[in-house]
Formats: structure tokens, C-alpha cells, sequence
């Protein structure tokens, strides 16, 4: 991959990051009631999920799933499921308290990173997008693995920074949520509900 055309990638891949999705939505949250220590693990799970699906874009998968219908509908169906379960969950937390994190196993790093791997994985839009967005991207004329690993590579660690971001944000303002109480999980949690119950009516 040639300089200008990594520098433009890059560009892209910040622009990206920085638009808002359920990932960035997660993060924030988690940043607000564990902290952003805890919540590299939300991160590192959706570093996986977004290495997962960029590996499935490079291997085709994104084109198969644009010629069956069927296998497009029964994700989005699963991954909006996952959403509104998420949402749902996030509802029914308790209210942020400063002197501690958030009650029981939800604040443990295996489940933290579970919930950042499903949100990452859950939504096909992701895998369909990667497969029509890196394309653009590639020089035929170099070696094709090296190209993708790199895209790959550099995706992902934008989108660990801008999250690691937005969780030591999110982690500043807790009083300001701890004032607002359930309100915050509410409105999280009903946008997780709205993403979820969109998903499936996505073209």
C-alpha cells in the first residue's frame, strides 16, 4: 500500500471510529459505571469482534451474505436480539455510584469482554460495510494479504484509541451521571432497545 493511499485509510478509518454505533454506545457506558481501566476489556473484545469481521469481508463472506437473503435476515434477527437484551439489561442496572462499580458479574473482565465482542459482531451491516469500504483501498498491483493485514491492523487500533477515549471521558463525568441516577441507564438502554428493534429492517 502506497503512502497517500495508508495516510487517506487512515483518514477514513478515524472517521469511522468516531461515528456513533452500538460499540461507542457500550463503551461509554461501561467507562461510566467501571471505570476505564476496566472498560479496556469492553474495548478488547471489540477489537476482536472487528477483526473478525474484517477477516470475513476479506474471505468473501460480506458477498455471499449480499446474495442470500435469507442468511442476512437471520443475523440481523440474532444481532438485533442481542441489542435489546443488552438494552434491557443496562434498563434494569442500578444507578452509577461513585464508590463503587457497578453491582455483580456484569463488572468482570470475562464478561466485559463478551458483551464488547457480541455488540461488535452482532451487527452484519459491520460485515457487509468492511466488504464494500477496504476494496477501495487496495493496490492490485501489491501483494493482497499484506495490504489487508495492515487495513486490518490499523482499523482496529484507531477504533481501541477512540474508544479508550471515550471511556476515560465518560469516566470524568461520572458525577455529572451519578446526578442524573437511572436516567443515564435508561437512555442507553432504550437506545440499545432502538437499535436492536432497527436492525432488522435495515436494507
Amino acid at each position: 500500500m502506497a503512502l497517500h493511499t495508508w495516510l487517506l485509510y487512515l483518514v477514513a478509518a478515524l472517521g469511522l471510529s468516531l461515528t456513533p454505533g452500538p460499540n461507542s454506545l457500550l463503551v461509554l457506558t461501561h467507562g461510566a459505571l467501571h471505570g476505564h481501566r476496566k472498560t479496556l476489556y469492553t474495548v478488547a473484545g471489540g477489537a476482536l469482534g472487528f477483526l473478525a469481521l474484517i477477516a470475513l469481508s476479506m474471505l468473501g463472506i460480506g458477498a455471499l451474505l449480499q446474495t442470500s437473503a435469507q442468511a442476512l435476515t437471520l443475523l440481523k434477527l440474532l444481532g438485533g436480539a442481542y441489542l435489546v437484551w443488552l438494552g434491557v439489561q443496562l434498563w434494569r442496572a442500578p444507578a452509577i455510584q461513585l464508590g463503587a462499580a457497578a453491582a455483580g458479574g456484569d463488572a468482570r473482565a470475562s464478561a466485559l469482554l463478551r458483551q464488547g465482542l457480541l455488540t461488535a459482531i452482532s451487527n452484519p451491516k459491520a460485515l457487509l460495510f468492511y466488504g464494500a469500504f477496504l476494496p477501495q483501498f487496495i493496490d492490485p498491483a501489491r501483494d493482497l494479504l499484506t495490504q489487508f493485514i495492515v487495513m486490518a491492523l490499523v482499523f482496529v487500533a484507531v477504533e481501541c484509541l477512540v474508544e479508550y477515549l471515550l471511556a476515560l471521558l465518560a469516566h470524568r463525568i461520572r458525577p455529572a451521571l451519578e446526578r442524573l441516577g437511572k436516567r443515564f441507564n435508561r437512555a442507553c438502554g432504550g437506545m440499545f432497545v432502538a437499535m436492536g428493534l432497527a436492525l432488522p429492517m435495515t436494507r
